[in-house]
């Protein structure tokens, strides 16, 4: 029987919400194993002069605990 956890983490890029995720998983994952999902909880922008400078994701992150 697996038992997962759900972790909530944050994350930005300067491309895009796809971007961010995709970044924010990939650090995950050098943390952590056996990463099994994700859910964007938030999606958020930051705004400098008029224009979008920042996308910033927060994800609930899934992943199996070791026996």
């Amino acid at each position: 029987m697996s038992v997962v956890r759900n972790t909530e983490i944050s994350a930005s890029s300067e491309k895009g919400f796809e971007d961010a995720v995709n970044k924010g998983i990939k650090r995950f994952s050098k943390t952590i194993d056996k990463v099994e999902g994700a859910w964007i909880k938030e999606q958020k922008v930051v705004v400098t002069d008029g224009k979008v400078s920042e996308y910033r994701v927060t994800m609930k992150v899934s992943f199996v605990l070791k026996d």
